[in-house]
């Protein structure tokens, strides 16, 4: 078979300089993470936002920002203030907002959720500050949804841009308890209690009293009466002997690695070990990762042919808030000028929820770390080369995992998947685990299996080098994934896939034989949270079932957008809105954005 060989990049304009635009628009984001920290805070939401208003702004565009739901003083006020210029962006963080960011703080507070006017005054105050011509909303986590009717009716074109479900679940992922796929909310019964939030006052307040004392105190100060609070709750509750020693890691801290009772063995080997290693680790009950749910194959299917989704709650039933907080959800989007979520699978199933699909665009994302990524695989000699084959292997397959510990994103998916595979498989294979947040109970759990390297945190100025380390990208997440940026990541680096076929990833990933002009494909499809699944796919490639394919016929067969692409396409978008913006405002027809049934 003939293999396929590179193609010049889509987005190469022959100018040797990003393009300048000589009609400079004044664009307003909104969000509520800090934007230049990026993917620190807000993960890949935050980090798409932030490199599209930096393409803006290096376009020649005035750009600014505005955060909201982080920031508190005595004032009480909603109030707008001025914090830097990032990369050319005016950075502003909004002060006494009705609502708490991140979603989880506010999952007790959708009364205020719904409708939040003093906060959406400000923020129009603001815009008009800024002479803001266009309006763009990557999150409205810690806004009112009647901001976007507010803006709207200030004049200006509203984009919105879901990273994720908040519109239509204050989850934001669609997951029940965090742990799996809430596939009917039953009307807002079912969302009382799904997440442990606190109470809005109370930790409104709590913001209030130590972002003042941070002010007036400074750091130092503020942090040791913080220190010293802690310490005097933690003498007054008085933990018993027993609670104590669930937080108590010293017995087995890295430190207090046991010695392997094979020891006297020395290099002796024998074909009944099993290949693991027993440094005497165990996890605790606190320690266990919980029971995640798993989807069927056919999850995103049956979501959207589900027709519950509009489905409410008499008024003095308890969870109605939660439906009629969705339906605010969809009516605020069906507001906007245009709703641009990365993938088809996310716009759907908003339509499906009411929204009017003259509304909908998918707008694909692109990012710089991507590029940078794409370029060093086309650069590598081995670009045009397959990885890896069993025939004549002369070292282990590897496998990529790379996120946070968090329940989403399946890492104890994988985890299971490990435990499942026969000593054969996974001695041929090397697990590459670079997972963000508290991970010792995982690397506990793993230590065992040598086969597995857990390092930890990364960022992106390591995912282009983490390029060279894996074969196999592998996403195990347990969510509808929107557009994963993992997913993209290896994509960009020629890898092939192992996704759960849960949310966009499917639209990214074209199996095998699956489409024949492109005989390999780029990855294979699991029923999402299934681990037996997930270890068969790993052993079908480990086995030389599913042939790898290079880097270049990854790249063939994978819809990949440029940075520089992706913000010219933003760009033309807001133009078109403000020379003759399409049809906006709310569309109820035949019941549409109305409930289905009242209960």
């Amino acid at each position: 078979m003939t293999l396929i060989e590179p193609k010049p990049s889509p987005s190469d304009h022959g100018g040797g300089a990003w393009l300048k635009t000589d009609r400079p628009m004044s664009i307003a984001f909104l969000g509520w993470a800090w934007l230049a920290l990026q993917a620190r805070e807000g993960s890949g939401y935050n980090l798409a936002a932030s490199e599209l208003a930096a393409g803006l702004a290096m376009s020649g565009h005035r750009v600014s920002y505005l955060r909201a739901g982080m920031d508190y003083d005595q004032r009480r006020r909603p109030w707008a203030e001025r914090v830097e210029r990032w990369r050319g962006i005016e950075c502003y963080r909004l002060y006494n907002s009705g609502n708490l960011s991140p979603a989880s703080t506010n999952f007790n507070n959708m009364e205020r959720e719904l409708a939040d006017r003093r906060t959406s005054v400000a923020v129009v105050e603001w815009l008009d500050r800024m002479q803001a011509e266009v309006v763009h909303i990557h999150s409205l986590e810690g806004y009112g949804l009647d901001l976007i009717g507010a803006i709207r009716a200030s004049g200006r074109p509203v984009f919105v841009t879901p990273h994720n479900y908040w519109f239509v679940c204050p989850q934001v992922d669609l997951l029940h308890e965090e742990r799996r796929v809430c596939f009917d909310y039953e009307g807002g019964a079912k969302c009382p209690g799904c997440l442990d939030a606190p109470s809005p006052r109370v930790a409104t307040e709590k913001r209030r009293a130590e972002q003042t004392a941070h002010r007036v105190l400074g750091h130092a100060t503020a942090h040791s009466l913080k220190g010293a609070y802690v310490a005097a709750k933690a003498l007054k509750e008085k933990l018993s002997p027993k609670e104590a020693e669930q937080f108590d890691d010293t017995s087995e801290s890295p430190d207090a690695i046991k010695p392997d009772p094979q020891a006297w063995r020395g290099f002796e080997t024998r074909d009944t070990d099993t290949g693991e290693i027993d440094y005497g680790l165990s996890l605790r009950p606190k320690e266990r990762a919980p029971e995640l749910g798993t989807a069927p194959y056919d999850a995103n299917e049956r979501f959207l042919a589900a027709d519950h989704h509009l489905r409410v709650l008499n008024n003095d039933a308890p969870g109605s808030v939660y439906g009629r907080r969705r339906l605010a959800g969809i009516a605020a989007l069906n507001r906007a000028t245009l709703v641009t979520p990365p993938s088809r699978f996310m716009l759907q199933v908003h339509e499906k929820m009411g929204l009017n699909t003259e509304l909908g665009h998918h707008l694909r994302l692109g990012l710089p770390h991507f590029d940078q990524i794409h370029r060093r695989a086309r650069r590598s000699p081995y670009y045009t080369r397959r990885p890896w084959s069993p025939d004549g292997a002369s070292r282990p397959l590897r496998f990529g995992f790379f996120g946070t510990t968090r329940n989403n994103k399946g890492l104890p998916v994988l985890a299971d998947a490990i435990e499942l595979l026969d000593r054969d498989t996974r001695q041929r294979c090397q697990f590459v685990i670079r997972a963000g947040g508290h991970d010792w109970p995982f690397r506990k759990r793993l230590s065992r299996y040598p086969e597995v390297s857990y390092t930890g945190w990364y960022d992106q100025t390591m995912l282009v080098a983490a390029g060279g380390d894996y074969d196999v990208g592998i996403l195990s997440h347990v969510w509808f994934e929107n557009s994963p940026l993992v997913l993209l990541e290896h994509l960009h680096a020629g890898k092939f896939v192992i996704s759960s076929r849960l949310g966009g990833p499917p639209e990214w990933i074209t199996e095998p034989q699956e489409n024949p002009e492109f005989e390999l494909g780029n990855g294979l499809n699991v029923a999402g949270g299934d681990p037996e699944a997930l270890a068969e796919a790993i052993r079908r490639i480990a086995c030389g079932e599913v042939v790898l394919p290079s880097a270049a016929e990854v790249h063939a067969v994978s819809p990949l957008v440029s940075y520089p692409d992706h913000v010219r396409e933003a760009e033309s978008l807001y133009r078109q809105a403000l020379l003759g913006e399409p049809p906006t405002g709310v569309r109820i027809k035949d019941g549409a954005t109305q409930p289905a049934e009242i209960a």
